[in-house]
């Protein structure tokens, strides 16, 4: 297996353009081309555990980095080294003698750290599988979106770490296997990857959203469902005060029958211009179960389902703008659904890996987004439009809704969730309004939560408050998987320190 490729000091942006650092080292991993799995994962992990060690003796700071996809400074480390896991992209299909006694395999895949969303999706079809949920684009690392909480955006399900099942972490000190108590994998298949079994159902739940502050996660074995596919409805549409309120108690059958089909959806969107939301079209999008038809061929990419293209529009149509008006976002929306795919149109069934998307980099791009309980939506929809516009109101709102997502520190924490978004221009108008949402949901006694891997405001007393018992809980595991100070020295970085995740 070639040896990691050491580029030293550099200057690193991330994806978008909206982050950078000095790094001392800019380290990728290459990967094994063995055909085990097994193999494969011992052969990284002896690579990435090598560099931990390193590290540890000459006092520097480690970072896994995916694809930089966050807008966010998570990633950050200045001074210390960025180790790149994109080229750690495999997947593979698991064994009955994979796995432990009870466990059928015909639904896990053996992930390795780097492969993006988009190339997990295509190994799951190719194993007649789906991803049961999903974030808005396919171009993040399937590990990076799990480490921030990526929400997902279908009805009945979670976020996108609810897939994982089992993970392999690098620390300083070892390679471990971090399972919850029950058992996963078979302990020859552990063994095998050069690994220590580590059961523990905090550890494990802390894993599941590390942030980066939970070792060095390399592989993991994640749970999908059989392939489906969805029928996707995108349109402009008037939406009424009525709409929010059937939407905040979770009537969404009522809502897809005004507005699209009369039947139960899988996923809704609401994009909101508020200046005037229910004066002024929104832009609506539904998509419904569909069994999988192997006849059906993959539509042009992107399918435009679950995704943000119509943002990536607005954003730079309305990028340099000081004054957002009610005509010129209106204008910018309608660019975004220029091309609407309503009940009339019967072409628009594909696998829900085609519902994903790429995006180019948008340096100008703001991302911001709270996580509310869905039925606090009614109270708070109208205080929240009202606070959002006294900052300037910097674009459109974003609706989506989903149920409680697995891990310790997964921002959708509620039984049921709505997650409203405010990604538009790069500008002090949109942090701003962001700011001034923030402010009146605190005034009303709203809880709430916020995106790891967006603009977000958070300090560590924020972050004890909002997650509360789930918070010790975390830091307790932490230091369970972590109980060498030097070794959790190596993970510590500006950023994680300033959000109370590591000391």
């Amino acid at each position: 297996m070639p040896a990691p490729l050491r580029r030293g000091p550099s200057r690193w942006d991330n994806y978008h353009g909206t982050e950078s650092c000095d790094v001392a080292d800019l380290i990728e991993l290459l990967n094994s081309g063995a055909d085990s799995g097994r193999t494969v994962l011992q052969e990284v992990a002896g690579d990435v555990l090598a560099l931990l060690q390193e590290a540890r003796a000459a006092g520097r700071q480690v970072r896994p980095l995916g694809a930089g996809w966050s807008p966010s400074p998570i990633t950050l480390v200045d001074g210390g080294w960025l180790v790149e896991t994109r080229r750690i992209n495999r997947c593979f299909r698991l064994a009955p003698a994979d796995v432990a006694p009870g466990c059928d395999p015909s639904r896990l895949m053996l992930v390795q750290a780097g492969a993006t969303v988009d190339e997990v999706n295509d190994s799951a079809e190719e194993m007649g599988l789906s991803l049961r949920t999903g974030g808005a684009s396919n171009g993040q690392t399937w590990a990076g979106a799990c480490a921030t909480g990526t929400h997902g955006s279908v009805l009945d399900a979670g976020g996108i770490q609810d897939h994982i099942r089992a993970l392999q972490v690098v620390t300083p000190s070892g390679v471990f296997w971090v399972e919850p108590h029950k058992p996963v994998m078979s302990g020859e298949f552990v063994t095998a990857t050069g690994s220590t079994i580590f059961r523990d159902d905090d550890v494990f739940a802390a894993c599941q959203v590390a942030v980066g502050a939970m070792g060095f996660i390399t592989a993991m074995v994640i749970e999908c469902v059989p392939i489906y596919m969805v029928r996707n409805i995108q349109k402009r549409g008037r939406i009424t005060r009525e709409h929010i309120s059937r939407l905040a108690h979770g009537e969404f059958r009522a809502v897809s029958r005004a507005l699209a089909l009369d039947e139960e959806p899988h996923f809704v969107q609401v994009i909101l211009n508020p200046f005037a939301p229910f004066s002024r079209d929104a832009l609506l999008r539904f998509l419904y179960l569909r069994d999988h038809d192997p006849s059906i061929p993959p539509p042009p990419r992107p399918l435009v389902g679950a995704g943000y293209d119509a943002l990536t529009l607005i954003g730079k149509a309305m990028a340099g703008l000081d004054l957002f008006r009610a005509d010129v976002l209106q204008l910018a929306m309608r660019a975004g659904y220029a091309t609407q795919r309503d009940i009339n149109d019967p072409e628009a069934v594909a696998t829900w890996g085609n519902t994903t998307e790429p995006h180019n980099p948008i340096a100008n791009l703001f991302n911001g987004s709270v996580t509310m309980a869905r039925a606090d939506l009614d109270r708070a929809f109208e205080p929240l439009i009202e606070a959002f516009l006294s900052g300037g109101g910097g674009t459109v709102v974003t609706l989506r809704f989903m149920k409680r997502a697995a891990g310790l520190l997964a921002p959708a924490r509620f039984d049921d969730n709505v997650v409203i978004d405010f990604d538009g221009p790069r500008s002090d108008v949109s942090h701003r309004s962001y700011r001034a949402v923030v402010t009146r949901l605190d005034a009303m006694g709203i809880r709430f939560t916020r995106h790891w891997g967006k603009t977000n405001d958070l300090d560590a007393a924020r972050v004890a408050s909002d997650y509360g018992d789930d918070y010790r809980r975390f830091r307790q595991a932490q230091r369970r998987l972590l109980p060498d100070p030097g070794d959790i020295a190596v993970f510590r970085c500006d950023s994680l320190i300033h959000l109370g995740l590591i000391n």
